[in-house]
């Protein structure tokens, strides 16, 4: 089950008292509710090293961009084309009518034209895939399954008539980094426009958990950005593995729906905060989807963040 945000103001729940991660712990209880950018961020560095469990090595401190390191990937955003380095998405089947419970199928296609059939596992799937609408609607977090002729297949409902964006997130079987592919989905059905959703707010309600966002984004650099969870005014100190971690960050970059897949740095147990480095690739306005798991339930908050 999966479950998605609503707006909210009220402050967050305060760090557990003594923890070396309260330090920061005013700078997520803003009088403004907007998201901080340079002043904090030497706090939110130091948080984050402790959140990550003091680990080692690059994973630590470096940002993932569509599953793999920035290094390799560079700072770009995926899921634009439906091709890429000679591999593309082959849309089969897919919904078409809004309400109504659909099969989306697709295979894709190596550089030699053959359906892929291995992958190298990431972060506990082959794939993953993400479906959205053009004005952020909709988000969907799937994990279609496969069969044996490379036809990757999900059971999916839209809610609303309107364009739709597919991105597939994957790493070929003998390959260093993931690739992201794209491709839009047309829908009919009613259609309500979405109002926009406030630029830098700090927080937000989603069942009940208050989920706060501290830091902020700055084209071409590692971010350091933490997400505090709370829960009827304290912190929620048992975040459950979700996909191998204990909380996942989408990033989609306003206008042409540009994907960055971010997960956080390592840790060594669950906490009430979640670290990650983000790095975007240009100045602008993303719209960041955070997915945690708690009680066995998975739900996602939804941030707008202006990156300068």
């Amino acid at each position: 089950m999966t479950t998605s945000a609503t707006r909210h103001t009220t402050p967050p729940a305060a760090a557990p008292a003594g923890s070396p991660a309260a330090a920061p712990a005013p700078t997520g209880r803003r009088p403004t509710g907007r998201i901080v950018t340079a002043a904090t961020l030497t706090l939110l560095v130091a948080a984050a090293g402790f959140v990550a469990g003091r680990a080692t090595g690059p994973a630590a401190g470096t940002p993932t961009v569509g599953g793999s390191t920035a290094a390799h990937a560079g700072h770009v955003v995926g899921g634009l084309g439906v091709s890429q380095d000679g591999y593309r998405l082959d849309l089969l089947d897919a919904p078409t009518t809004a309400g109504v419970a659909a099969e989306l199928a697709f295979r894709i296609l190596g550089p030699d034209g053959a359906p892929v059939t291995g992958y190298r596992r990431n972060h506990e799937r082959d794939l993953h895939l993400v479906v959205v609408g053009r004005d952020f609607a909709g988000y969907q977090h799937l994990h279609p399954q496969r069969d044996p002729a490379g036809t990757w297949r999900v059971g999916i409902t839209l809610p609303g008539g309107g364009a739709y964006r597919m991105i597939a997130d994957f790493v070929p079987a003998g390959a260093d980094t993931s690739l992201t592919l794209g491709a839009d989905l047309l829908v009919t059905g009613g259609y309500t426009i979405r109002p926009a959703a406030p630029v830098d707010e700090a927080t937000v309600l989603v069942d009940g958990y208050t989920v706060t966002l501290d830091g902020g984004l700055r084209p071409g650099q590692a971010s350091q950005v933490l997400v505090w969870l709370g829960r009827d005014g304290e912190p929620v100190p048992d975040l459950e593995p979700y996909l191998g971690s204990y909380g996942h960050l989408v990033a989609l970059r306003h206008g042409d729906l540009g994907y960055l897949h971010v997960h956080p740095a390592p840790a060594t147990g669950p906490s009430s905060v979640v670290a990650f480095a983000v790095q975007v690739p240009s100045p602008g306005t993303y719209q960041l989807f955070f997915e945690f798991q708690h009680g066995q339930v998975v739900r996602t908050a939804e941030f707008s963040v202006t990156a300068i």
